[in-house]
């Protein structure tokens, strides 16, 4: 009896303790049924919880930058022109500044643009006023063909339909004179701004070009740590995206506005300046702008030239949008933006949505820039861990590879 081995303590029901595995706390099974069974959880509901309140926290971020920037609207637009016009003259800049002191070559560049933008200004207001008197006659003339077509096959309108529609627009104006002036007051308003944004945006735009990169320096020097590493790619992925989408737009805008300058000189269609104005100004709107544009070319060829005329036009409208579509975005854009037309047509939709025109024409490329930013901070390699340097960071990396998970 004195050798025998004393007897193992039994468990309620007189079995034995389970022997532990090393590295384990305890079986499976015991574990999981620690918790009442009233008190779980499926997994599947833990992770979409754990998603739904990160969502929800993107979600009121996202609305608080909106709404800081809609009450900030006159410094966010006049900084968004100020970085369009350096994206532009910035090769011009670099160039001129080979041969001059940077400071004579923005001034230059500036200069230069303000005068060739005012000459074609001045050159269509010349235009318009010139042919006034000739248009007023071929107007008139062709809304009385337009109304003597609206009563032949198909319509079969009664006659003096467009007449009548002249005569209540002119009623409606008169009698809503004084609605009018007021909204025209407003609008000068709103002009003041404009004329306050483009100054602030030009004033901008020169201590872009004259030492921007300098500044960009000086912004990432204040980042602590490694962030200044991932600000400095993830700034310089930005920048190239918006500056290759806001060249690429202006040549594709550029390009649509010659083309249909040139079908409308050959139709013989009155006011061809204006029109390829008109067309460069709504080809900067991505698949929506250029039809618009054509569309109102379309009216024009309609009233002064006749049906055909228009029709030729409206062919005009799909050829255009074959050749801005097929050849020119994905030749000129498609180094600089890689989203898909589906993605490009929701961004216009809620960009008009959030902000009218001008939240269209700013949508793509701040939907552009956003994805050109994460696809570079995604291709980032990992930055060291700064507990590495205290040793915890090695054992639990050293422990995990182990196969454990850093506790027992």
């Amino acid at each position: 009896m004195n050798g025998a081995r004393p007897a193992r303590r039994a468990g309620p029901l007189g079995s034995r303790r389970p022997r532990v595995a090393p590295g384990r706390t305890g079986p499976g099974p015991a574990r999981e049924n620690r918790a009442p069974s009233g008190e779980r959880v499926p997994s599947g509901l833990r992770t979409a919880a754990g998603y739904a309140w990160r969502l929800g926290l993107l979600g009121v971020g996202a609305y608080l930058v909106v709404d800081v920037l809609a009450r900030l609207e006159l410094p966010v637009v006049a900084l968004f022109v100020a970085l369009v016009i350096t994206s532009v003259l910035r090769p011009l800049v670099d160039l001129c500044a080979r041969v001059t002191p940077r400071s004579l070559a923005v001034l230059l560049a500036l200069v230069g643009t303000i005068v060739v933008v005012g000459g074609v200004l001045a050159l269509v207001g010349t235009t318009v006023a010139a042919e006034w008197g000739r248009l007023s006659d071929e107007l008139r003339g062709g809304l009385g063909r337009i109304d003597h077509w609206l009563t032949g096959a198909p319509f079969h309108l009664r006659p003096g339909t467009v007449t009548d529609l002249r005569a209540k627009i002119g009623e409606f104006i008169s009698s809503h004179r004084a609605t009018l002036v007021s909204t025209a007051l407003s609008g000068a308003g709103r002009v003041v701004e404009l004329v306050t944004g483009l100054a602030l945006a030009l004033f901008c735009s020169v201590f872009f070009l004259h030492s921007g990169d300098r500044m960009w320096a000086w912004a990432r020097r204040q980042l602590p740590g490694h962030s200044g590493t991932v600000w400095d790619r993830a700034g310089r992925a930005a920048w190239r995206t918006f500056a290759g989408y806001t060249r690429g737009v202006l040549i594709v805008a550029a390009t649509n506005a010659v083309l249909v300058g040139i079908a409308l000189a050959v139709l013989r269609v009155p006011l061809v300046l204006p029109l390829m104005v008109l067309e460069f100004a709504a080809a900067l709107i991505p698949l929506i702008g250029s039809p618009i544009a054509l569309a109102v070319a379309a009216v024009v060829a309609l009233a002064a030239r006749g049906p055909v005329t228009a029709l030729l036009v409206l062919v005009l409208i799909v050829v255009i949008g074959q050749i801005e579509g097929h050849l020119l975005h994905p030749l000129v854009l498609g180094w600089s933006v890689r989203i898909h037309p589906v993605v490009i047509a929701l961004s216009v939709a809620g960009g008009a949505v959030l902000a009218g025109i001008l939240g269209a024409v700013v949508a793509v490329p701040v939907v552009s820039v956003a994805w050109a930013v994460l696809g570079e901070l995604r291709d980032l390699p990992d930055l060291p861990d700064l507990r590495d340097h205290s040793g915890h960071g090695h054992s639990r990396a050293k422990g995990r590879a182990e196969g454990g998970d850093g506790g027992g």
